[in-house]
């Protein structure tokens, strides 16, 4: 019985890991179009400043100084924008340089964020035909075999009869 409850265990978190490569994969996709939409939105800000004789900092700085209350705060919008551009871009060459433990390693930050909640409540799951999703699904059926294995001993112990007290 034991040997049952510990199968369906493992077999259990082998799909739940499994699923982890998908949804990596699907947030660096989405991750990626992020990057790729606000690069647009930064290289037109930048142009348009060229084309006025500014750079980017001092575009800004006009935006700021302005005395009309909306365009100091499309100056403020903007520089959010830039940050986030940047902190994205960033994240996304962490993600395409990392390894696959790495990645694991950083799921609560891939959780933790507007695209990540966005990816996980657009999921769609995927069986793992990758080397990396078979060995998140081995690595998940070994460990949740071996947790409820030694679960099922740990809670059978006080129902055990003791071997020695047969021999009695």
């Amino acid at each position: 019985m034991r040997r049952i409850v510990a199968g369906i265990g493992g077999l259990g978190l082998a799909v739940v890991l499994s699923q982890f490569p998908e949804y990596a994969q699907q947030y660096t996709q989405r991750l990626g179009g992020a990057v790729d939409e606000l690069r647009v939105i930064t290289e037109d800000f930048d142009r348009a400043a060229l084309a006025g004789g500014l750079d980017r900092a001092a575009a800004l700085g006009r935006f700021e100084a302005s005395n009309d209350d909306f365009l100091a705060g499309r100056g403020t919008s903007m520089t959010a924008t830039f940050q986030r551009y940047e902190n994205l871009s960033a994240t996304l060459a962490r993600i395409e340089g990392a390894n696959a433990v790495e990645r694991l390693q950083s799921l609560p930050a891939y959780l933790d964020t507007d695209i990540g909640q966005r990816t996980l409540e657009n999921y769609r799951p995927a069986v793992p035909v990758t080397m990396e999703g078979i060995l998140y699904a081995g690595g998940g059926f070994i460990l949740g075999y071996l947790l409820l294995s030694g679960l099922w001993r740990f809670f059978s112990m006080p129902f055990k009869r003791r071997r020695y007290a047969a021999y009695r």
